[in-house]
């Protein structure tokens, strides 16, 4: 137990001190190429958890609308429609999980959710001839949810 506090800590050490810093973040990082970058560097602030403290789902399952016993007529969810299939993500799942990897209507996209700043977006997946799958990064910028992406570990936005 005391081997796991210690971890906790040096990870929590590195982590805390890699504000505005892309030097701290390529040691947690160090697939992710901080020579691209479109915003400064000053505006991403730790959110607190570490990459993927905040787990993702993917391909998730769903239920007919008769046997979503857990939802009323009134909850809250993010709706997407595309190429005629519907499917509708509770947001007090995604308040938990933030990014749902899934496929809409034989698309990818990503259905994302940031609570602190209450905002949805849906991204289609595909980028450069292949898909690809999001996490939490545990970052934020300007108090929304920075993500990446597992296969390059790019921050996305």
């Amino acid at each position: 137990m005391v081997s796991l506090i210690r971890a906790f800590v040096a990870v929590m050490l590195v982590v805390g001190s890699a504000h505005a810093d892309p030097d701290a973040w390529k040691r947690i990082w160090p697939n992710t190429d901080f020579e691209k970058h479109s915003v400064d560097y000053d505006t991403i602030l730790w959110g607190g958890v570490p990459k993927d403290g905040i787990r993702s789902i993917e391909n998730p399952e769903f239920l007919p609308v008769s046997k979503a016993a857990n939802l009323t007529a009134t909850d809250p969810v993010i709706g997407v429609i595309i190429n005629g299939e519907a499917k509708a993500y509770p947001l007090s799942v995604l308040t938990r999980h933030e990014i749902a990897n899934d496929v809409i209507g034989g698309v990818p996209v990503a259905v994302t959710y940031c609570p602190l700043c209450n905002s949805a977006v849906v991204f289609d997946r595909r980028v450069g001839g292949r898909v690809l799958e999001f996490g939490v990064s545990g970052n934020l910028r300007n108090s929304d949810m920075v993500m990446y992406d597992r296969q390059t570990e790019s921050w996305w936005q």
